[in-house]
């Protein structure tokens, strides 16, 4: 099979990260897509349709996939559960049945939303108990349970690996793509704010620990390296994995760094807690911290870069 990989989702956010650690590592690093095409990097592929899938990995041959497709979008699933239940969960079984059929490494892309974010709980261990706050927890958790299961009926052993990450931000195309990056944008729009007017409230309450996309990638690249060695054939390695950064922050004080790098003020801006539980809209958790010790106990470097000076670079700050 050689050392080729396929990442699915390559077009977004986290996918073209992935995508380019491994090519920078001397991978041929395929991509998937279904918008943003650019062969012969990244290549259409409706996840959806299993036959679809088959045809890719056979054309390509991967020794492992990257599965980061996925509606990460907890409004977006919340408003159409069942179009969020095909795309992380059915799409998912079916790559696996289709990687661990070739003997292809798969590692499926979770999330720390599997867990309930209760206040007290965190930090969260690959074995803690799973209690999802909403829909998209729901159907990544479901995705878990679809892949690993897949692997355990076809004994397909050190094949099938799920990785937890938190919320993510990186370089992209747009804002909106992630939960983070937006955050810069509506620090500009809060310049256009009068006085007078209804200032943008960002929430001051849950704690999060915004992780980069790049050293998501690497991680990826060191367990795909790890668990395809021969020399651990024999092992028998963990299935559940998890990576996050250190770096907590509210969303209220991810905009004050960015107010800080950028020299802007914060006038049309006011941090709120919301109520809790929502009377409306979707469920988010308080704290989902995860525990990286599963990765360290196997070697590899949980290490990040940190949030304030990957800004500052990416912007150009030279303040």
């Amino acid at each position: 099979m050689g050392n080729t990989v396929l990442v699915t989702g390559a077009s977004g956010l986290l996918g073209r990260q992935v995508q380019r650690v491994f090519h920078l590592d001397g991978w041929t690093a395929i991509g998937t897509g279904l918008n943003r095409i650019n062969p012969p990097e990244v290549i259409k592929l409706d996840i959806l349709d299993p036959k679809g899938i088959e045809r890719v990995l056979d054309e390509v041959k991967p020794a492992a996939v990257v599965h980061c497709a996925a509606n990460r979008f907890p409004d977006k699933c919340d408003s159409d559960p069942e179009a969020a239940k095909r795309l992380n969960v059915d799409s998912s079984r079916s790559l696996a049945e289709a990687t661990t059929s070739r003997g292809i490494f798969l590692i499926y892309i979770s999330t720390d939303y599997v867990f309930s974010g209760a206040q007290r709980q965190a930090p969260y261990k690959t074995t803690s108990a799973t209690d999802p706050p909403n829909t998209y927890g729901q159907t990544k958790l479901d995705g878990e349970k679809a892949v690993l299961e897949v692997a355990s009926k076809s004994s397909a052993k050190n094949k099938v690996v799920v990785l937890r990450v938190p919320v993510l931000y990186g370089s992209c195309d747009e804002p909106s793509d992630s939960a983070v990056n937006v955050l810069m944008s509506q620090l500009w729009t809060s310049q256009k704010v009068q006085e007078g007017e209804p200032k943008i409230k960002v929430d001051d309450w849950a704690l999060r620990f915004p992780t980069n996309t790049s050293d998501v990638g690497r991680v990826c690249r060191d367990i795909t390296k790890l668990y395809t060695s021969s020399s651990n054939t024999d092992k028998d390695l963990p299935t559940l994995l998890q990576f996050s950064s250190e770096d907590q922050m509210t969303k209220w004080e991810i905009c004050k760094t960015f107010a800080d790098i950028m020299g802007l003020p914060l006038d049309g801006l006011e941090p709120f807690k919301p109520e809790e539980p929502p009377k409306d809209g979707v469920k988010r958790p308080y704290d989902c911290h995860l525990d990286t010790s599963t990765l360290k106990e196997l070697g590899i470097d949980v290490s990040t870069v940190d949030f304030r000076t990957w800004w500052r670079r990416e912007v150009g700050a030279f303040r």
